[in-house]
């Protein structure tokens, strides 16, 4: 048996809700990207066009661009474009997952000064390192108020398949919280004393804090969801579906069918419980329990085709369950919309 299907199989047949999340996230290729801090001085008003304008400047690993905003003193309002802007305080974050254009600005109705060719020629040299980490924006010498908050892009993986990303709704609003020990708190005051005082591998220490304050800010997302939320996230918070999609990940490879996973997820194995979990599953998760194995298995798959080493694809073939190269070539194709060499061939480029 290939060293690929040894790796695969030796994940823990019981990995818990809290590991799947791991899981998931360790195949999208979080990269932080660029994280400087604003100096705002009202009235002013920064905008961002769509993500896909500038990504290929500043990530053109990545296949998507994630853009997070951190409110760290005073206030402002923010949104996207054709919506209402909210305001948003000390503390609070906005997150744009799909790439929307944006706004910050204070007050809401404050002009915009430039325009998206010159957001995007900011964006170069931000990511060429040639304009400093900490930037004033508006009128310097206004009495006005003054916010400072904290620019952060992140990259990923979208496809083949990104169950993280598509639990997100267009645009986050997550509150301020004064719960002792928040953890997303400490990173924030780490980052500003690195972006103000800058030392040997600053550029490391700030991109890594991109990564890991984003993934802060999905474990807040998913503990904020109540019982009437949908989508991936919701489904880690619902007992029954979070068991099966412990199941599924820790033996992706397994020939499994809906009775066992109903048997083994819920202790029964009768036809009411398995019709249970696959309406429970397919409301939250958005996908029926197989078709979602299918999706995830074509994930680890691209995370395998990825790897030096250069595996054969038919050893990859066997770790996420498939006996013939050519059923999974077939199913590779279908879900990421090429074939696993050139997959290969474009991960290695």
């Amino acid at each position: 048996m290939s060293a690929v299907h040894d790796r695969a199989s030796a994940t823990p047949a019981r990995a818990s809700a809290d590991d799947v999340l791991s899981e998931v996230l360790a195949t999208l290729r979080l990269t932080g990207s660029m994280l400087f801090l604003v100096h705002a001085a009202r009235p002013w008003h920064s905008w961002a066009p769509p993500a896909e304008a500038f990504r290929p400047l500043v990530l053109p690993a990545s296949q998507h661009l994630v853009s997070y905003h951190i409110v760290t003193c005073g206030g402002c309002w923010a949104g996207l474009p054709g919506t209402p802007p909210e305001r948003f305080d000390t503390g609070d974050i906005l997150v744009v997952p799909h790439g929307d254009p944006y706004f910050l600005a204070d007050p809401p109705d404050a002009p915009r000064t430039y325009d998206g060719d010159e957001a995007v020629r900011f964006f170069r040299r931000m990511a060429a390192g040639t304009l400093p980490t900490s930037i004033e924006q508006g009128d310097r010498d206004s009495t006005g108020e003054r916010t400072q908050f904290i620019c952060a892009f992140l990259g990923c993986d979208q496809r083949p398949f990104n169950p993280v990303l598509a639990a997100l709704p267009r645009a986050m609003h997550l509150r301020a919280t004064d719960a002792a020990g928040d953890r997303l708190r400490h990173l924030v005051d780490f980052a500003i004393a690195e972006l103000r005082e800058r030392s040997s591998g600053g550029t490391s220490v700030l991109t890594r804090l991109t990564e890991l304050m984003f993934i802060e800010v999905v474990r807040r997302h998913l503990a904020a969801l109540d019982e009437t939320s949908g989508g991936w996230l919701a489904g880690l918070r619902d007992p029954l579906v979070a068991r099966a999609l412990s199941l599924l990940h820790a033996e992706p490879a397994r020939r499994w069918t809906i009775e066992q996973l109903a048997g083994e997820a819920g202790t029964s194995r009768s036809v009411l419980a398995e019709r249970v979990l696959a309406e429970r599953f397919t409301h939250l998760v958005g996908l029926p329990p197989m078709h979602y194995l299918t999706q995830w298995r074509m994930q680890r798959a691209a995370q395998l085709l990825a790897q030096p080493g250069r595996n054969k694809i038919v050893a990859i073939a066997q770790a996420v369950g498939y006996e013939s190269e050519a059923a999974f070539s077939r199913a590779f194709r279908k879900s990421a919309g090429v074939a696993p060499s050139a997959w290969r061939r474009q991960s290695a480029a």
